[in-house]
């Protein structure tokens, strides 16, 4: 697919979206944000696609919301989240692939909710996170204030929150942040070899645990017992489970299919 403020590639299973605007550090305008919203519809689409790659050209993995773009503007901030952020964040989370945030550089306001909105978070030792808005004196957005808590707890989410503090690769790390931090020139390697995995892994089963982690956010005990059992009745219909067994029984690595 063509864009102007992306790049769209696909190979072997594995989509990669990268952010396209290195010049302002990955920040989002209105066509990046648009732009952003039809990749994931078109991964959603693509039946090959069995894992997505979401990273930033240059320095920078996304520094948020582009103030220059909207400098000297009168606009509707909650209008803006509705139309542009909001969509995305909820494709995110909803798309039935897992997505693995290649965070090459600075996430910053909703490029810290870009990447904390991914299923698999795999940082460069350089890279870091910072909920920026209260320096421009705004509040979280794009799923931070849904995402920041459940990850790191209240306490430390709303100094995070509200002292605009950095966080560092490796302090994501042990906070819970992210998965893995690596140094810069193993980036590329370690986040292929995670691509790798998911792009021949049960990806149907993977999409149904993904919503069933969503789900047990906002769900008690009991509910999440019967979507289990809901869940894998489903699974235990697909294609990749019969494949399983019988590599399991012939005592060989299976070879899934995704469906």
């Amino acid at each position: 697919m063509d864009f102007n403020s992306l790049k769209y590639q696909s190979e072997g299973g594995i989509t990669t979206i990268t952010l396209n605007r290195p010049d302002r550090f990955n920040a989002f305008n209105n066509e990046m944000s648009f732009e952003l919203q039809d990749a994931l519809k078109a991964v959603k689409r693509d039946k090959e696609c069995r894992v997505v790659i979401l990273t930033g050209e240059g320095k920078a993995f996304c520094s948020g919301q582009d103030l220059k773009d909207i400098a000297g503007a009168t606009r509707s901030l909650s209008d803006s989240l509705y139309k542009r952020y909001n969509p995305i964040i909820k494709a995110m989370r909803s798309l039935d692939k897992p997505i693995i945030c290649r965070l090459n550089g600075v996430a910053a306001g909703a490029g810290c909710s870009l990447a904390l909105a991914s299923d698999f978070i795999i940082a460069s030792e350089h890279a870091n996170l910072i909920e920026v808005f209260v320096n421009v004196g705004l509040v979280l957005d794009s799923g931070s204030s849904y995402f920041l808590p459940r990850i790191v707890g209240s306490n430390r989410a709303f100094e995070l929150a509200t002292m605009g503090s950095k966080v560092s690769a490796q302090h994501a790390v042990d906070w819970g942040m992210i998965n893995r931090a690596v140094p810069h020139d193993q980036l590329d390697e370690e986040v292929s070899r995670v691509a790798s995995y998911y792009a021949k892994a049960p990806t149907k089963a993977i999409s149904m645990m993904k919503q069933m982690l969503n789900k047990s956010f906002h769900s008690n005990l009991n509910e999440m017992l019967q979507y289990e059992a809901y869940c894998q009745e489903i699974a235990g219909f697909s294609g990749d489970y019969k494949e399983g067994v019988t590599a399991f029984n012939e005592k060989r690595k299976p070879e899934f299919k995704g469906e």
